[in-house]
């Protein structure tokens, strides 16, 4: 991570924000105009693109408005020791967010507010319109969108990680001084602020009141937020957070694959992305905490023999 002073370099992150919205909402003008919003025939490029302009705007700061001496060091683009350093944590970052969400759906069906085909898969074979003896199976099909997820989520990670060398690995390094929770939890509210103009359109919520689906997108995106965070701090390199994200994104198609037919996924409710799924959020960041992975120690020290006690690392 980059260097922690006593104080927020405020003149770096309010740049920082200020290109940040300033470009993307800029970026969102053509739905506006329009009048077709996320149905724009070029919204998907666009929301792609829109993703890039956090790192661009991190890598601006850094190079010239608040200098660094190493800004993609700072930035943890790069980083001594590469990936065997971190390689632990790319795994985790692989196959976690997957596990959090078949967990998100499991406690939504407890609850009764995500209906679940387990086996059947109905919810996707009518949500791709498969019908007829010559269709594939229900399983054939699940078995595809399971490959999607775990293999070709890795493509997600590229535009991922655009956004996270902007938000963990720029500006939740930045606020340091503010201590990690306070850190964790301001990037991830001016994370879902980010998102306003697509809120508005529908974005995540989209029968959601837009006031709902900001209080459910700044809920999300600090949960998330702080289990991003760590693993850009413990690891030391922004990637473990891109990769993380990136198979966050992957695996939403989750929710209307273990979907029952004529149930649609309310994002409110169910995933990640809706109350249920705050829970298994907020209990993956209590076993961190229990296990004192968080708060992550600075990197010059180590957990000593006492709790509350620590020592410097032999190197």
């Amino acid at each position: 991570m980059g260097p922690v002073g006593d104080r927020v370099d405020v003149r770096g992150v309010l740049s920082f924000l200020g290109l940040t919205y300033a470009v993307t909402w800029a970026l969102t003008l053509p739905m506006w105009v329009t009048g077709t919003g996320l149905t724009w025939e070029w919204a998907p490029l666009l929301l792609v693109v829109m993703m890039f302009v956090p790192a661009l705007s991190a890598v601006v700061v850094t190079k010239w408005i608040s200098p660094r001496p190493a800004p993609l060091r700072e930035l943890g683009v790069t980083g001594a020791g590469g990936l065997r350093k971190w390689w632990g944590r790319a795994l985790l970052a692989w196959l976690g967010p997957p596990v959090l969400m078949l967990l998100a759906l499991l406690l939504g069906a407890l609850f009764g507010v995500y209906q679940a085909d387990w086996t059947g898969f109905s919810g996707l074979s009518e949500q791709l319109g498969v019908v007829g003896e010559n269709a594939p199976s229900a399983p054939s099909l699940a078995l595809i969108q399971l490959a999607q997820v775990f293999f070709l989520g890795w493509l997600n990670v590229i535009p991922a990680a655009g956004e996270e060398v902007g938000w963990r690995g720029y500006l939740t390094s930045a606020l340091l001084p503010l201590g990690q929770p306070g850190a964790f939890l301001v990037t991830g509210v001016l994370w879902a602020l980010w998102h306003a103009p697509l809120l508005v359109l529908g974005y995540n919520y989209p029968n959601a009141p837009v006031v709902v689906a900001f209080i459910m997108m700044g809920c999300f995106c600090s949960l998330l937020s702080a289990l991003l965070g760590w693993l850009r701090l413990s690891a030391g390199s922004v990637w473990p957070a891109a990769i993380a994200h990136g198979f966050v994104n992957a695996a939403a198609g989750f929710g209307v694959l273990f979907s029952a037919a004529g149930s649609p996924v309310n994002n409110v409710t169910s995933g990640l992305l809706g109350w249920s799924g705050w829970i298994v959020l907020a209990l993956a960041i209590l076993v961190l905490v229990l296990l004192g992975k968080l708060p992550v120690p600075p990197p010059d020290e180590e957990p000593g023999l006492t709790r509350g006690v620590r020592r410097l690392s032999r190197r």
